[in-house]
């Protein structure tokens, strides 16, 4: 007979970690066994280490891929699966749910009251209801109401992208570009380090997110949670604002736990109605009344703009899309076709006929069966992906390269032939605005 329950917690690298490290790191009465992993190449394969898995896990965890979820659920004597990562639509949820249960096992979603972390700094989280809604550029917007404005100073943590070496990861923080180098980021990493970066501002991340708090408790007013997919805060939040996306009507009360950010929000932003149709957009609005009545609802545009609009003018175009929110994300295009078609290309080049290596294999997984795949995802998980990503682009036949990455791609890669950066921020419509909920709701200490 089994002297404790066995907990199989299943994971993409970040939300898994940070479950197992609030809730089981130093709990005696239950036993996990291991990790699984997806979403994420290379992440599986490897071990959660002992420097940070505790006393009770001297030789670490075992991180296993989640394909094998049955196999590891019978082997394993398994009582428990606990779902740990996040963007799943309902659906998804309900049939690894039945995955579970199926081969014996329960499976089980944390609440926020056991996994948010208190701080003794007021906490403002910016989440989604997806990815690929624009948590980012609301963040910055935050940033900037509240150190310009408000004179404050906001430290951001980020949601975790920890692919690498754990125990080396585990408080990071960056204040320039060259930390970004120092700590190995992946272009994902990049991506959401930079724009903040660039803006001045200080960002944690890691693996270890209370350590990471009190790191950054110490040199900020505010701390920021900029959240990762639709994942919840990993931080007791003062004021939650969740952000929607009209492209992806209905998504904001059909996808896990996106849904609960919904739930929870004090302000839900709904943007890009810019390039929305008006119909999802009142769709969207009609949805987070249902769900969110007391909320106030800010409605906001994403505009685009680049630096030279005639490199794109009457030419033939390869789109380069940020690469989680078309995989994962789902979405088929982003800021980037948005700007092709405003600044009037005429013709989008199919990447897929020139996809090398992972970036073919990332084709060939999210894409099957989809006739037009005008876009290429930035995909950069690695020293190996970036160069299938450069490979795949300067193989490309076309006139210029359109890129929508958060990152300056051309710092990262050799890009041979002519190229535009597609840059997007927030822009508040209409009253309530975010200067409106943020005015004196917080002070300096």
């Amino acid at each position: 007979m089994k002297n404790r329950p066995r907990i199989l917690i299943l994971g993409a690298a970040g939300r898994d970690f940070h479950n197992f490290n609030t809730v089981y790191r130093n709990n005696d009465a239950l036993e996990v066994v291991a990790f699984t992993a997806t979403q994420i190449p290379g992440i599986d394969d490897k071990r959660y280490p002992p420097e940070l898995s505790g006393p009770l896990y001297p030789e670490g965890i075992p991180i296993l891929p989640e394909d094998e979820l049955e196999d590891i659920i019978a082997r394993e004597s398994i009582d428990s699966c606990v779902l740990s990562y996040s963007d799943l639509s309902d659906s998804y949820v309900m049939a690894l749910s039945s995955r579970v249960n199926a081969a014996g096992a329960d499976l089980t979603m944390l609440g926020t009251a056991k996994t948010m972390l208190k701080s003794s700094k007021p906490v403002i989280s910016v989440c989604a209801v997806r990815t690929g809604c624009g948590k980012s550029q609301t963040t910055r917007r935050v940033v900037e109401i509240l150190t310009d404005r408000e004179g404050l100073r906001v430290v951001v943590v980020r949601h975790p992208m920890p692919y690498g070496d754990l125990v080396a990861q585990k408080v990071q923080r960056f204040e320039t570009i060259d930390d970004m180098a120092r700590h190995d980021c992946t272009i994902e990493e990049m991506e959401e380090y930079e724009p903040h970066i660039s803006r001045g501002t200080v960002v944690y991340a890691g693996v270890d997110y209370e350590a990471i708090l009190r790191e950054a408790e110490k040199e900020a007013d505010v701390v920021l949670w900029d959240g990762g997919n639709n994942d919840t805060s990993f931080y007791a939040t003062d004021l939650l604002i969740t952000v929607t996306d009209p492209h992806r009507p209905g998504d904001e009360i059909s996808y896990y736990p996106g849904q609960t950010n919904l739930r929870l929000a004090d302000v839900v932003l709904i943007n890009k109605i810019d390039s929305a149709y008006p119909e999802n957009v009142a769709e969207v609005r009609s949805n987070v009344r249902a769900v969110n009545p007391g909320a106030v609802l800010i409605e906001a545009a994403s505009p685009v703009s680049v630096d030279d609009p005639d490199l794109i003018a009457g030419k033939s175009v390869l789109i380069v899309e940020d690469g989680p929110t078309l995989t994962h994300g789902e979405m088929a295009y982003g800021a980037g076709y948005v700007a092709a078609e405003r600044f009037g290309a005429v013709e989008y080049v199919d990447p897929r006929e020139y996809a090398v290596g992972s970036i073919a294999e990332t084709y060939a997984h999210y894409y099957a069966g989809v006739e037009d795949a005008m876009v290429l995802p930035a995909m950069g998980y690695g020293d190996e992906q970036i160069a299938d990503l450069e490979k795949t682009i300067n193989d490309c036949e076309c006139d210029v390269v359109v890129v929508a990455t958060p990152v300056d791609l051309g710092r990262l890669i050799n890009i041979n032939k002519p190229w535009v950066r597609v840059k997007y921020d927030l822009q508040v419509v209409g009253k309530p605005d975010l200067e409106d909920v943020l005015r004196g709701r917080f002070t300096s200490n």
